[in-house]
This record gives structure tokens, sequence and C-alpha cells, in this order.
């Protein structure tokens, strides 16, 4: 059975950080890419960061580069995302994406979403 479980989400004042973390497993974590996307009230989903299923390429939304950082551990299954100088505009509902590509189509997963509020 598939898992893809974040955390690390809450409510934290401009400027501060939070590191998100997405655990997963029921599947072979080093063969999938792995995403962040949010999505705020009223707003679609879009993508923040990805790293490629061996970490060697990230990229990142214009909005969060040089504040976020993708990064992933193989050996614990997850993917983490480091967020610095955070601004009130990131607030939304945060969740984790793996997807891979194979012969006959693409297999993805989604997590259920973490809260990240940036507030006074």
């Amino acid at each position: 059975q598939v898992h893809v479980v974040e955390s690390g989400g809450g409510l934290v004042q401009p400027g501060g950080s939070l590191r998100l973390s997405c655990v997963v497993s029921g599947f072979t974590f080093s063969m999938y890419a792995m995403s962040w996307y949010r999505q705020a009230p009223g707003k679609e989903r879009e993508l923040v960061a990805a790293i490629t299923s061996a970490g060697g390429n990230t990229n990142y939304a214009d909005s969060v580069k040089g504040r976020f950082t993708i990064s992933r551990d193989n050996a614990k299954n997850t993917v983490y995302l480091q967020m610095n100088s955070l601004k009130p505009e990131d607030s939304a509902v945060y969740y984790c994406k793996a997807d891979r590509t194979v012969v006959g189509g693409l297999l993805l997963y989604w997590g259920q979403g973490t809260q990240v509020t940036v507030s006074s």
C-alpha cells in the first residue's frame, strides 16, 4: 500500500523558516522524481520545487529561488523542503508528489498536504 505523508507545516512569522518532510512507503522511492507543490485558497496548485530520482538536478519556481531548498535522502525514503525567509504569500497547503515515467504511462502519487501559514 502506497503512503505519501507530509509533515512540518505550521504557523511562522515573516522572515522565519520551516522544514517540510515527506516520507513515502509502498514503492521504490529512489526510482521516483519528487516535487513539492502548493495551493493557496482560490488559486491553482503550483510547482514549488522538484528533484530528480538520484538528486542530481533540482528546479524551483522563480518566486522561491534563493529561499527554498529541496533535497532527498533515498536511504530514508524522504524528501525535504527547507524554506527560509518566508513571506505571507508563501502561505498555502504544501503537497508532496512522486512520479515516474514507465512504459505505457506515468506513475503518480500525491500526499494529503501540510498547511503553512506565514503571518505576524
